[in-house]
């Protein structure tokens, strides 16, 4: 088994009545859903943190596009933008 470490958190009643009812129909522990749940909100929040940072490192070089170039390009998308 992995080595794990102990975290707590403190949640509202009704969130932790529906991880029971979730872990009973599961038939998985409360522990395992928590962490999974942990597991996939880091995962997005590294992802957009990273996007964040590729964005502002492009920014910094100075690899943008102007507002006309942004809302032509939106518009090929068939979109409703606004100008």
């Amino acid at each position: 088994m992995a080595e794990t470490t102990l975290i707590s958190a403190r949640v509202t009643p009704e969130l932790a009545e529906r991880l029971a009812a979730l872990s009973e129909f599961t038939h998985r522990s409360k522990s395992y859903l928590a962490a999974q749940a942990i597991e996939e909100f880091v995962n997005v929040q590294e992802w957009q943190v990273e996007a964040i940072r590729e964005g502002m490192a492009a920014a910094e070089r100075g690899d943008v596009v102007s507002h006309e170039q942004a809302m032509a390009m939106l518009k090929c998308w068939g979109g409703n933008a606004k100008t």
